[in-house]
């Protein structure tokens, strides 16, 4: 498969797109030398920013039931696996369309469009997840974020030196996960320092992600002994999740918005029954918005 990206750009920044699964591939400041977004490291972590759609995270047995059959599903979906088709670009602007194939109808038996577009707007990038429901029944899925952005930003500091700033005091619940990484009981209360800090540290991951509900909409990655941070901003998605490579020092960490949770401990989940799946009736369209903000 030949790699296909493509580049849009502002006074402000220069973005690449991987056609690959619509997938931010860099992210700079227009004239600038940092690159904020993690490239991939087979060590630690050969992603960089996954669109996760129609599931998110893991299935119990790597299947799910729908309408009385049994079908299989790779962790994250398979949005990410597949080439997109480039619907509109301009200068600052991009938007890619995955429809369905018969390929995709073997894991998820619906006829879809999905789109996702990328809007400069400044220092911002605005990034948009539209998705139509093209059959004629009720089409049940997740969708969300995976973007890893290096820490540090700047030379000289490192890793222990950030913090993840929610934008407002809040009293987030972690989302509870069996050492396997289903849901597995209620979320219990996650402490702040001062209601919105969590301070970074590489043994903060042993236990994989952490995933938040009831949080602020929006958090910024940042370091007091330096200037460059970012800001991720979801105020429709109702999760956030913060990972990178348990037991590892891998210098990135991932700032992922949910939709929705992955499967529940030792349950096969049957689409229509799962809790907190997005629901599009035929004909029905879908649209999220989120945002990646450069800070200098």
């Amino acid at each position: 498969m030949a790699q296909k990206i493509l580049t849009i750009s502002n006074k402000d920044l220069t973005v690449q797109i991987d056609v690959h699964g619509a997938m931010l591939w860099s992210v700079r400041e227009n004239g600038g030398k940092t690159e904020y977004l993690w490239q991939g490291d087979a060590k630690y972590w050969t992603g960089k920013a996954p669109n996760l759609f129609p599931y998110i995270a893991r299935m119990t047995d790597k299947r799910y039931r729908l309408n009385g059959q049994e079908y299989g599903m790779n962790i994250h979906g398979f949005a990410r696996d597949n080439d997109f088709q480039v619907i509109k670009q301009t200068t600052d602007a991009l938007t890619l369309q995955l429809r369905d194939t018969e390929e995709t109808r073997k894991q998820y038996p619906y006829h879809f469009m999905l789109e996702i577009g990328y809007q400069l707007v400044g220092n911002r990038i605005d990034i948009t997840y539209h998705v139509e429901n093209k059959d004629e029944k009720e089409m049940y899925f997740g969708i969300g974020g995976h973007p890893g952005f290096n820490v540090p930003l700047e030379e000289g500091l490192k890793f222990e030196d950030y913090y993840l700033e929610f934008g407002g005091e809040c009293e987030p619940r972690r989302v509870s996960f069996s050492p396997d990484c289903f849901v597995q009981g209620e979320p219990v209360l996650y402490p702040l320092k001062k209601n919105k800090i969590l301070p970074l540290h590489h043994d903060l991951f042993d236990d994989d992600a952490i995933v938040l509900t009831g949080m602020d909409s929006q958090v910024t990655l940042k370091s007091d002994l330096g200037r460059k941070a970012v800001r991720v901003t979801y105020p429709d998605m109702p999760y956030v999740g913060f990972w990178h490579k348990p037991h590892s020092d891998a210098p990135y960490v991932c700032v992922e918005p949910w939709s929705s949770l992955p499967s529940r401990k030792g349950i096969v989940e049957d689409l229509a029954t799962q809790p907190g799946l997005v629901k599009l009736a035929t004909g029905e369209t879908y649209t999220n918005c989120w945002s990646i903000e450069l800070m200098a």
